[in-house]
């Protein structure tokens, strides 16, 4: 890289230092500029004149309020032209303070909108040529008069010009990356809908190989002690279809699959059977917590057996989290004609705080455990119980609905 590259690359990442450098070098062009005597005996010369002390503290003053352009340009422009009009009324021979005013009429022609330029524009090179023609020492027809006129209309000009190749620039970048999001949200589009109908195909093909399954496995179970050898048959098929279920299973869950997905967990999900591993955990956390089951034999369906080892745990965490050091946990697993109910207390002084409760409503470990209630169609209540502590109470139906279909259809009423 070059060493202007470099510097260039320097200022733009310090806007202020920028200013500071361009205020410096106007400040040296209007000092070098004063000693300009374009009135000599044998016209444009240069001289030894030294600027009297007005017109170097108006250069100064207007030099060093460049320096704030980027932040204030409305103010920057004000200043900049009161000092270009004071010298244009006293200056004689008149140094050139309205190259401040110029750059500063740039600098908001480049920063604001059309509309505000031309008033701004127009109204700057009124006052400023006005002051000039009008109360400054020259005729008004002077060249210096003219040249006012003529600067301010190229530094509203440029301004405007720079802004408008910047709005171009940025509209062109705009749709550049307008482009390349919707390119990148077809693509999601495209790729998610190639899923889901994956995923269809694949309802249809378990769907059929299961209602295969279904009808095989009721004959064998309908032949088995009259005829043994149909019974093996209808077995081979179900043995055949599950096979065939599980290949297409497996192949269309692989095209589902994608390089960062995580692994399928191998070990089978937690249930009752866990509940004393779990229980053990919070008791080497520092929770006394006791339980009482009488659901012993009942075997549960795996959904409705997640569910109920999900809410014990998420309770048991709430209490542990909630319900202060000394808090006591009672977990009761019990069950009740077709029904098994889940119920887990606790003596927390919490001062009446709802587990995991947000400011804008029910905590989310409630909603969770309200989510796996209903999703296998049971009902769970929550709340505050009367003397202190929190109590939850889940009610989950022992059979899913096939198994509530299949008895409907054995033994019709």
């Amino acid at each position: 890289m070059s060493t202007l590259a470099r510097a260039r690359c320097l200022l733009g990442a310090h806007p202020s230092t920028m200013d500071a450098a361009l205020a410096v070098g106007v400040l040296i062009c209007m000092v070098a500029g004063s000693f300009v005597d374009p009135h000599g005996p044998e016209g444009v010369s240069w001289g030894l004149r030294t600027p009297d002390a007005l017109s170097l503290a108006l250069m100064t003053v207007g030099a060093a309020a460049l320096s704030f352009r980027r932040r204030e340009p409305m103010t920057v422009l004000v200043v900049t032209g009161c000092v270009s009009v004071v010298e244009s009324v006293t200056g004689d021979p008149r140094a050139p303070v309205v190259m401040s005013a110029v750059v500063a009429l740039y600098t908001v022609a480049a920063s604001t909108d059309r509309p505000t330029t031309w008033r701004v524009g127009l109204l700057t090179m009124t006052v400023l040529t006005g002051a000039a023609m009008l109360a400054g020492p020259l005729p008004w027809y002077a060249q210096e008069n003219l040249a006012v006129f003529a600067w301010t209309g190229i530094g509203a000009t440029a301004g405007d010009a720079v802004r408008s190749r910047r709005a171009f620039v940025q509209a062109i970048r705009d749709r550049a990356e307008k482009a390349e999001r919707t390119r990148e949200e077809e693509a999601r589009r495209r790729v998610a809908e190639e899923r889901l109908r994956i995923a269809r195909d694949l309802h249809d093909v378990v769907a059929h190989h299961i209602a295969l399954v279904n009808v095989q496995a009721g004959v064998a179970s309908h032949v088995m002690d009259r005829r043994p050898d149909q019974a093996k048959e209808a077995l081979a098929h179900v043995r055949a279809a599950s096979r065939s279920a599980l290949d297409e299973l497996r192949a269309t869950v692989g095209l589902l699959r994608q390089s960062g997905d995580p692994e399928a967990p191998t070990e089978p999900a937690p249930g009752l059977a866990r509940l004393d591993e779990l229980v053990g955990t919070f008791r080497h956390a520092g929770l006394r917590v006791e339980v009482a089951r009488t659901d012993q034999g009942t075997e549960l369906p795996a959904a409705v057996d997640l569910a109920a080892y999900r809410i014990i745990q998420e309770a048991l965490t709430n209490v542990q989290k909630h319900a202060g050091r000394q808090a006591k946990a009672e977990v009761s697993v019990v069950r009740v004609g077709t029904d098994i109910e889940v119920t887990v207390l606790d003596d927390g002084t919490g001062e009446g705080e709802v587990p995991d409760a947000p400011a804008g409503g029910g905590g989310h470990g409630l909603l969770g455990m309200r989510e796996r209630v209903t999703a296998v169609r049971g009902s769970l209540t929550t709340g505050p119980r009367y003397g202190g502590g929190f109590r939850v109470h889940a009610i989950l139906p022992v059979r899913n609905r096939t198994d509530a279909a299949n008895d409907a259809t054995r033994d019709p009423v």
